[in-house]
């Protein structure tokens, strides 16, 4: 009989022999990300994510894609179809964090019981409108406030908490410019 050994839903023993796989060959590490967009109509648009590069090979493990949707309110001219640009990014960092979070305390024994997060992001639309160069188009900060239910001192949230920052890589894309190269085809 197999025992595993499963904190937070995250089962350790993979998480650890991930890890060591990764140290032994750190080709590994290396993934490529996908994603298919097709704008629908007026501020509408579909992504859909299916296949990656990663751990050395194609995946294949995901039978369908997933499909994102993305519009606008309708103060914003949209049909509110799906959350906006840059309410997805709220969620990306969101869900970024929290994996960061529960993955890292099951490899450190700390059980979560809950975890939720509350994040806000303040934007002046004169600068996605072309309405002012000193503005910048995109968010001019965020907020991001999170609350733990755990079997675990404070300080060793706040330390653990710390670390996931460090260690997000979507909190590392919004903190720090990305090099992105846009080519027209066809």
């Amino acid at each position: 009989m197999v025992t595993q050994n499963r904190i937070n839903g995250v089962d350790v023993d993979r998480l650890v022999a991930t890890v060591q796989a990764i140290q032994a060959d750190p080709n590994l590490a290396r993934f490529r990300f996908r994603a298919h967009t097709d704008w629908v109509s007026g501020g509408n648009a579909k992504t859909r994510i299916q296949g990656f590069y990663g751990a050395g090979q194609e995946d294949t493990s995901r039978a369908a894609p997933f499909t994102l949707e993305g519009d606008e309110p309708p103060v914003l001219l949209g049909s509110n179809r799906g959350p906006n640009a840059v309410e997805a990014v709220l969620h990306a960092l969101a869900s970024c964090l929290a994996v960061g979070f529960v993955y890292n305390a099951a490899a450190r024994g700390i059980r979560v019981e809950a975890l939720e997060f509350d994040l806000e992001g303040d934007l002046d639309l004169q600068g996605f409108l072309g309405l002012s160069d000193e503005v910048r188009p995109g968010y001019e900060g965020l907020t991001v406030r999170y609350r733990v239910k755990a079997d675990a001192p404070r300080e060793k949230v706040v330390e653990l908490c710390d670390y996931v920052q460090k260690t997000s890589p979507v909190l590392d894309i919004i903190r720090n410019p990305v090099p992105v190269k846009v080519v027209l085809e066809g």
